[in-house]
C-alpha cells in the first residue's frame, strides 16, 4: 500500500475520532490474505497506558456469530446437519417452546434471524445489566440448559420476519455442540481458529490472551470510566475475543473461499452460499445471509457483521468481490451503536473503493402524487419482548408530510426519534428513498415501500437490517388514540366550565 495511500487512511480515521472519541481504536485493512495497513489510536488500558497494537485483545461482541455460523455450515457440508430441519431435532440441553404448535424454526431460521426467537427471556431481564445476557466474572456461568431453565419462547411464525436474537445464536452455538459431542468452545479453537491460525481467539478467558486483553470503558460527563466486566453467557451469539492479527486471517479466508495460508474451514461454495441473500423481504434491500449482514456501499456487495457489548464496539466488513475487508474495534462504547468502530469502517472501504462519502442525493426530484399512499401507521406487529431495536421506535413509525417533504418518525417520547429522518428520494423508482443517519456513524441507508398487486401501499422496509413493518389502519394509529383521548378530556373539561358558568350569578 502506498505511503499517499496510508496518510488518506489515518486522514479518514482522525476525521471519525473528532466526533466520536474512543480510548483506543484498531483498525485494519486486509488485502491479497494478509493484514496490509494497521492504524493503533490510544490505548487499550488507561491505567497502565498500554497503547493498541495488532496484538491487542478485544471483546469482538457479535462477529461472534460468524463464527458461529461457519460452525454449523461445517456440520452441514459433513452432512450431519440439514438446515431446513426442525432446530429441536439436534438439541439436547432444552427445546425451543413455540408459540403455536405448527411453528417449527429450522436452523436456516435460526442463521437469518427469523426463527421468531424472543431478544429478552423474560420481562425481568429488560431490568438486568445488559438485558439479562451478561453473567460476573466472579461467579460460574451458568449452562444454556441453566439459563433458559428447558425452554426458549419462539414468538412468531418462523420465516415471516426478521427480529435479531442473540438467543437464537446462542441456541445455533448449542446445537454445534450437541451434534458435535464437543464443549462448544472447543470446537471454535479445533475447527475454526486453529486451522486459520488464531491463536489469540477464543470463547472464554484463556490465560494466554488475559495480559493483552483491553480495557472496556464509557465515556461519561466526567471523562472515561471502566465498566464492569460480564461474561457473555449467549457465548455463541457473541462472547469471542480476538486480535486484528487474528481477525485479518478470518478475513483473508472470508476473501480466499473459506481458506487462508494456515488453512481452510469451509469449502468455497459454501462460503459464497452463506453471502447470498437467504431472507430479503424485499427485493430492493440487501437481505440477511446465513450468518452475515449484507449491504450495497456505493453498487458494491458488502458482507459483514458489527458488535456491541459494555465497554467494545467492533465492525467487520468485506467488499468480496473487490477483495478487501476493513476491520475496526474501539474499547470505549456501551449497549447502542454510537461510536468509532462503524463509521471508520466505512469510511475506509469507501476511500479504498474509490467512493465519495455517504450522503443522500439532492438531485431526485420529489414526487408528491405518490405521497397520499405512504402516508400512514407502520407497525412491527406483535411480540412486545421479540426485539428492543424497534421498540426503541415506539410502537411503530408513522409517514408523514412535513414542510414540504416526507419524514418518517417513531411512536416514542425521545426527541429525536419523535422528530423523525427525512425520506429523500433515491432513484426513479417513486417508492424507494434513502435517510441519513450519519448521527449514529451509520452513513445513509435505504428505506423501501412493497406494494400488493393492486397497488395498495403494504409494508415499509428498511435497508441497514432486513426489518419490515407493516401498514395498519390509522385507527389503530397510537398518537390517533392519544389525540382522540386528549379531544374528549378538552371537550370534557369545556362543558364542565360552560355549565359552571352558567350556575354562576351575573350581575
Amino acid at each position: 500500500m502506498s505511503e499517499l495511500g496510508e496518510l488518506e487512511m489515518r486522514a479518514k480515521v482522525g476525521e471519525v475520532l473528532n466526533r466520536w472519541p474512543a480510548a483506543g481504536l484498531a483498525v485494519g485493512v486486509v488485502r491479497n490474505g494478509s493484514l496490509q495497513f494497521f492504524y493503533g489510536h490510544g490505548v487499550a488500558d488507561i491505567a497502565s497506558n498500554t497503547p493498541v497494537s495488532e496484538d491487542t485483545v478485544f471483546r469482538i461482541a457479535s462477529i461472534t456469530k460468524t463464527f458461529t455460523a461457519i460452525a454449523v455450515m461445517q456440520l452441514w457440508e459433513r452432512g450431519l446437519v440439514d438446515l431446513d430441519a426442525p432446530a429441536n431435532d439436534y438439541l439436547r440441553g432444552y427445546q425451543l417452546v413455540p408459540a403455536k404448535a405448527s411453528f417449527r424454526p429450522t436452523l436456516r431460521h435460526l442463521l437469518t434471524h427469523t426463527a421468531g426467537v424472543r431478544a429478552v427471556r423474560r420481562p425481568s431481564d429488560l431490568f438486568r445489566p445488559a438485558l439479562g445476557w451478561g453473567a460476573r466474572v466472579d461467579r460460574r456461568t451458568p449452562s444454556l440448559a441453566e439459563y433458559y431453565r428447558g425452554g426458549l419462547r419462539t414468538d412468531f411464525e418462523p420465516g415471516t420476519k426478521w427480529a435479531y436474537s442473540n438467543h437464537g445464536f446462542a441456541t445455533l452455538g448449542q446445537i454445534v455442540e450437541d451434534v458435535s459431542g464437543l464443549p462448544f468452545d472447543r470446537y471454535l479453537r479445533e475447527r475454526v481458529f486453529g486451522p486459520l491460525g488464531m491463536n489469540s481467539s477464543d470463547l472464554v478467558r484463556s490465560e494466554r490472551m488475559r495480559p493483552r486483553m483491553a480495557t472496556g470503558y464509557e465515556l461519561h460527563s466526567d471523562g472515561l470510566k471502566a465498566v464492569t466486566d460480564y461474561e457473555v453467557v449467549p457465548a455463541g451469539a457473541g462472547a469471542a475475543y480476538s486480535t486484528t492479527s487474528d481477525m485479518a486471517r478470518y478475513v483473508s479466508a472470508l476473501l480466499g473461499g473459506g481458506a487462508n495460508e494456515h488453512g481452510s474451514i469451509l469449502k468455497p461454495e459454501t462460503l459464497t452460499t452463506m453471502f447470498e441473500p437467504h431472507y430479503q423481504p424485499d427485493p430492493r434491500i440487501p437481505g440477511m445471509g446465513l450468518g452475515f449482514l449484507r449491504d450495497k456501499v456505493g453498487g458494491h456487495r458488502a458482507i459483514g457483521h458489527d458488535g456491541i457489548w459494555k465497554g467494545f464496539l467492533s465492525d467487520m466488513v468485506l467488499a468480496p468481490d473487490e477483495g478487501i475487508g476493513v476491520l475496526a474495534f474501539a474499547n470505549t462504547g456501551s449497549l447502542n451503536p454510537r461510536g468509532a468502530p462503524v463509521p471508520v469502517a466505512n469510511a475506509v472501504l469507501r476511500l479504498l473503493l474509490g467512493l465519495p462519502d455517504d450522503t443522500v442525493r439532492t438531485d431526485v426530484p420529489e414526487r408528491p402524487h405518490v405521497w397520499r399512499e405512504l402516508c400512514g401507521w407502520y407497525s412491527f406487529g406483535p411480540g412486545v419482548l421479540t426485539d428492543p431495536q424497534p421498540r426503541a421506535m415506539g410502537a411503530g413509525l408513522e409517514v408523514v408530510v412535513r414542510g414540504d417533504h416526507l419524514t418518517i418518525r417513531g411512536q416514542t417520547p425521545v426527541p429525536a426519534v419523535r422528530r423523525g429522518l427525512r425520506l429523500y428520494p433515491d432513484s426513479a423508482d417513486p417508492y424507494a428513498f434513502r435517510i441519513d443517519l450519519s448521527g449514529l456513524g451509520t452513513g445513509t441507508s435505504s428505506v423501501v415501500f412493497s406494494r400488493e398487486p393492486g397497488g395498495k401501499v403494504t409494508a415499509l422496509h428498511l435497508g441497514f437490517m432486513p426489518m419490515s413493518f407493516q401498514k395498519r389502519p390509522n385507527v389503530r394509529n397510537p398518537r390517533s388514540w392519544v389525540t382522540g383521548a386528549f379531544a374528549v378530556t378538552t371537550m370534557a373539561i369545556a362543558v364542565r366550565w360552560h355549565r359552571a358558568t352558567r350556575r354562576q350569578p351575573r350581575a
